[in-house]
């Protein structure tokens, strides 16, 4: 639905979009994420044909995009981080004027409206746009943008400004949409991405440092570990000088809090002490074994299944790292 080949973009000396190549699939959720400043919407805006490239090209549905006036943006849809709306409108009335903008009949446009503000929870709201709150003026924002029946919806930080009861709304709206076109969402927020999209890439300065499946990416570090909480802390350190450790075996490191929260935190490794060959590198069954035979009562043994944004940072840190 989307490509990007080695698109640049400079403000004066400064490189904001660093020969990035980007591929959307199509009716998928595609995060596209980086800290504040990373060239994200600066990005989109080149994808709107609103600011020009240096270099590279964007391509949407097959057709490339120009500069002011591009014709890739019939098959657009645009929510802004800030919506803005005449504030002296209902939003039906706002939504026919889009309509009439768009140059559709006034029957047509009144269904559009009609459906779409069903979509979005707004069907029978009748006060004007100007006592809407945040959360409000997003759904609405994403109706306008649904209006032309859009290929794809750029969304650029949809969820920043919201309490979390707006941004759980938005999301699950968003999450909604995908038979209906292909959604790319923008933000700084990684546990909204983790949580409704399919795909994802990390921009970092500019550059594309991963593009992936959520899955993927999240497991690119290596193994998962598990945590396991003690109802006593000398149970924790008990367990800890028993159970094989090394560089080589498992890391175990102890986190003490008070008596009734004392952990151990593991990390699976390749290969297990000699001291439990029966295991073989199944570490949970050995830590299992361990407290059994030891009689250790515990609070609960916990998955430690990795984040984004623990992938995020791991990124952008070697990316860091690397440019040193």
């Amino acid at each position: 639905m989307l490509e990007l080949s080695h698109v640049t973009k400079r403000f004066g000396t400064r490189t904001v979009v660093d020969d990035l190549c980007l591929t959307v699939p199509d009716h998928c959720i595609f995060g596209f994420v980086g800290e504040n400043g990373a060239g994200k919407t600066t990005t989109m805006k080149m994808i709107l044909g609103l600011l020009d490239t240096d270099a590279g090209e964007i391509r949407v549905h097959g057709e490339q995009v120009s500069f002011g006036k591009s014709r890739a943006n019939h098959f657009i849809g645009y929510l802004p981080d800030v919506p803005e709306f005449y504030g002296f409108l209902t939003p039906e009335e706002y939504l026919l004027l889009c309509g009439e903008i768009s140059g559709i009949s006034k029957k047509e446009g009144k269904e559009r409206a009609k459906e779409l503000l069903a979509l979005v929870g707004l069907s029978k709201t009748k006060q004007r746009i100007q006592g809407f709150s945040r959360g409000m003026k997003q759904r609405l924002g994403i109706a306008q943008a649904l209006f032309g029946n859009p290929k794809l919806l750029i969304c650029d930080e949809p969820t920043s400004a919201l309490d979390p009861a707006g941004r759980r709304e938005i999301l699950e709206l968003l999450h909604s949409l995908k038979e209906r076109t292909t959604v790319l969402f923008s933000t700084h927020i990684l546990s909204d991405v983790e949580r409704i999209c399919d795909e994802c890439a990390v921009l970092h300065k500019g550059k594309l440092v991963k593009q992936g499946l959520m899955q993927e990416l999240k497991n690119a570090g290596g193994a998962q570990g598990f945590l396991i909480e003690f109802l006593r802390a000398e149970d924790a350190e008990k367990f800890a000088g028993l159970m094989p450790g090394g560089t080589r075996t498992s890391t175990l490191t102890l986190a003490y809090g008070t008596k009734e929260n004392a952990c151990v935190s593991i990390q699976k490794a390749d290969t297990l002490s000699a001291s439990l060959p029966e295991y073989g590198n199944d570490i949970m069954s050995a830590a299992m074994s361990l407290l059994v035979r030891e009689g250790i009562a515990v609070r609960r043994i916990e998955q430690k299944e990795r984040t984004l944004e623990e992938m995020f940072f791991r990124l952008v840190d070697g990316e860091e790292e690397s440019g040193k």
